[in-house]
């Protein structure tokens, strides 16, 4: 990435960050959105403070370069959130292609026409792309995850009922 762009995204960085999470947040019902936006506390709004560093690692790695062992622990942070409530998996990810908008907003359309800054723009989208393809990667793990839990409880319980019902003779007593 150009040096010039990830200056002018590192300028921005505040406004981009606030305006991502505000995104984020709003995906949620109301009181939920506001309660997330109103502390990011690490332990009195821990879904909140997992959100706000998530999207501060990702943002940086985008001006590093994305490397996907450096992403990963951002993205499981708030993937592995939304897996477990049940969002479904278009709107678990989609919260990185919010930024696309966000930076265009931040960029307005002058500086978003000039040659070199529309490749600069096309490489991040390019990134930002990956990042979404990544996380659904993470978002899918998760959600197997959930299901073979729920399956293995589903099998134990089961296995508990019939024992109670004396249709199934455990070896150990």
């Amino acid at each position: 990435m150009d040096s010039n762009f990830k200056n002018q995204l590192l300028e921005k960085k505040t406004a981009i960050l606030k305006k991502w999470f505000d995104a984020v947040a709003d995906t949620y019902p109301d009181n939920t959105s506001s309660f997330l936006k109103k502390k990011k506390a690490q332990f009195t709004n821990p879904v909140g403070y997992n959100l706000a560093e998530g999207l501060e690692g990702l943002f940086e790695a985008l001006l590093q370069g994305v490397i996907l062992e450096k992403v990963s622990v951002f993205l499981d942070s708030i993937v592995r959130i939304r897996a477990i409530q049940e969002f479904a998996p278009s709107e678990a990810v989609a919260f990185i292609f919010q930024l696309k908008k966000i930076v265009r907003q931040e960029f307005g359309s002058d500086v978003l026409q000039q040659q070199r800054m529309s490749e600069e723009l096309a490489a991040f989208d390019a990134a930002v792309d990956d990042l979404a393809l990544y996380s659904f990667d993470i978002y899918m793990k998760c959600r197997e995850k959930i299901y073979d839990l729920k399956a293995n409880e589903a099998r134990s319980m089961t296995f508990r009922l019939l024992q109670q019902a004396k249709l199934i003779v455990d070896d150990q007593d």
